[in-house]
């Protein structure tokens, strides 16, 4: 249970139906105390936007609530431009208001010339400690060089862990697990983007579970340069201990061009299962999304793995996020043109990601990546990327109720 010493109170103040007895509402909240108000009201607020805090672009949002009620959102900080390479930072900023307001801007993970990114954010609930993945590369190298196996293994996609003790004031310095979690075969990583999950139920409650993906070398003697999208894949991450170790769980490795699971997010169940959706990079199968389940903590999935999603057909190709608020239905997040990055939207399913349905969209503005978490008091908040002349200008929070 979260603790929180600042009482709230929500007012809806807009609301929009999608479908009969489907009802989504965007919430003011009233915080009764928080950093430089008594009572502070928001809709919504802008933590990251693009040219402030010596940033050219903020991309790549992640979110946690701890224990505590405090909303940590994290991105990366890209110095020299948009662009995916190059001196990235891994930056968080705290709010104690649900997202109302935000302290100042920390860095997490000084890139220093490389590349920081793709974090992944999970609190330990035995500890209240929170866990946080990051994947690196040389800041010379690019996506293509690392997928062609073209770069120096110190160059090369690696994996970092950190933790938190209070409250997401300050992080370790990051500690390396690259060969505990990345196979020897495998080129491109990217942990999440996004949270992971600690499960509650069952014979692995506590352990903690973070999505990731990863791309594979050809098999070999192919003259395939690796570069083709068919070499994507998904996999789980998971912790017994708090986070002070880690292991690979499920790899989606069949590689056969159908569905190309990337970038994949996920969310535990009311039954105990886990649903992970991702990204399908380009597969031949209908559609962009897809789904898959795990029945034993993430160490396998169940059936024949990732499937396409075709109530998501509206999704492009594009990272998108799932979370369950206690007691509530699943949730999900993406841009709902099939063309194009814009019209950020949350879609429900209440039948645990068999099919969904739309519910919202916050915007029609530009719009790529996303990130849900549920907040202090039970409403669920919004993390995405937005911008009128493009979907990068700013980093965007959003307070809904479904």
């Amino acid at each position: 249970m979260f603790r929180s010493s600042r009482a709230r109170r929500v007012l809806v103040v807009s609301a929009a139906v999608a479908a009969v007895g489907v009802t989504a509402t965007v919430v003011r909240v009233m915080t009764d105390s928080g950093p430089g108000s008594s009572r502070a009201a928001c809709v919504s607020s802008v933590p990251f936007a693009a040219g402030e805090g010596g940033y050219d672009t903020y991309r790549i949002p992640a979110a946690v609530t701890t224990p505590d009620g405090t909303l940590l959102a994290f991105a990366e900080g890209r110095v020299g431009g948009a662009g995916d390479s190059g001196h990235i930072d891994v930056v968080v900023r705290r709010s104690l208001d649900g997202g109302c307001t935000w302290e100042p801007l920390t860095v997490v993970a000084a890139g220093a010339g490389d590349t920081r990114g793709n974090p992944a954010p999970v609190v330990d609930p035995a500890s209240g400690r929170v866990v946080l993945l990051t994947s690196f590369n040389g800041g010379g190298v690019t996506e293509a060089d690392i997928m062609r196996g073209a770069t120096a293994p110190e160059d090369g996609r690696r994996v970092f862990t950190q933790t938190s003790d209070d409250d997401g004031r300050t992080f370790t310095a990051p500690r390396e697990i690259t060969a505990d979690v990345k196979l020897p075969d495998w080129r491109w990583y990217a942990t999440g983007p996004g949270h992971g999950v600690a499960l509650t139920a069952g014979e692995h409650a506590g352990r903690l579970v973070i999505p990731a993906n990863h791309s594979a070398a050809p098999p070999a003697g192919s003259d395939d340069t690796g570069e083709e999208p068919r070499y994507y894949g998904a996999h789980a991450l998971l912790s017994d201990d708090g986070g002070e170790t880690w292991r690979i769980g499920y790899v989606d490795g069949s590689y056969d061009g159908t569905i190309n699971a990337n970038e994949s997010s996920v969310a535990e169940l009311p039954d105990g299962r886990l649903y992970f959706s991702a990204r399908d990079q380009n597969g031949a199968g209908p559609g962009n999304r897809a789904g898959a389940y795990s029945a034993d903590g993430g160490e396998t999935l169940e059936g024949g793995g990732y499937a396409a999603q075709g109530d998501l057909d509206a999704v492009p190709v594009v990272q998108g996020s799932v979370v369950r608020p206690d007691g509530g239905p699943l949730l999900f997040t993406g841009p709902s043109d099939p063309d194009a990055r814009g019209a950020l939207t949350v879609w429900r399913s209440d039948d645990g990601g068999g099919t969904f349905t739309e519910v919202l969209t916050l915007s029609s503005d530009s719009a790529a990546y996303s990130e849900l978490v549920v907040l202090a008091d039970g409403t669920t908040g919004v993390l995405f990327e937005t911008g009128t002349a493009g979907p990068y200008e700013r980093i965007e929070f959003r307070r809904i109720d479904i």
